[in-house]
């Protein structure tokens, strides 16, 4: 699957696009002036108790945070 595909069923379920959880991981503390603060572990448990992402979906997300697209 590609990233583009994980990004596109994540924001099937969710209703929500990167943007909006990067505004959200913001709120959290998660990330901070564009850097991240928290530990990958930290944000995919969020998204997986949160938004019931799998594992995988969750470090798209993740990885999307981190400002990796491709």
């Amino acid at each position: 699957m590609s990233f583009q595909a994980y990004i596109d069923n994540i924001q099937k379920k969710t209703g929500k696009s990167p943007d909006d959880f990067k505004k959200m991981a913001e709120e959290k503390g998660f990330l901070v002036n564009g850097e991240l603060t928290a530990k990958a572990t930290q944000i995919t448990n969020w998204l997986k108790e949160e938004f019931e992402l799998g594992h995988g979906h969750a470090m798209a997300i993740y990885a999307s945070l981190k400002g990796k697209t491709a």
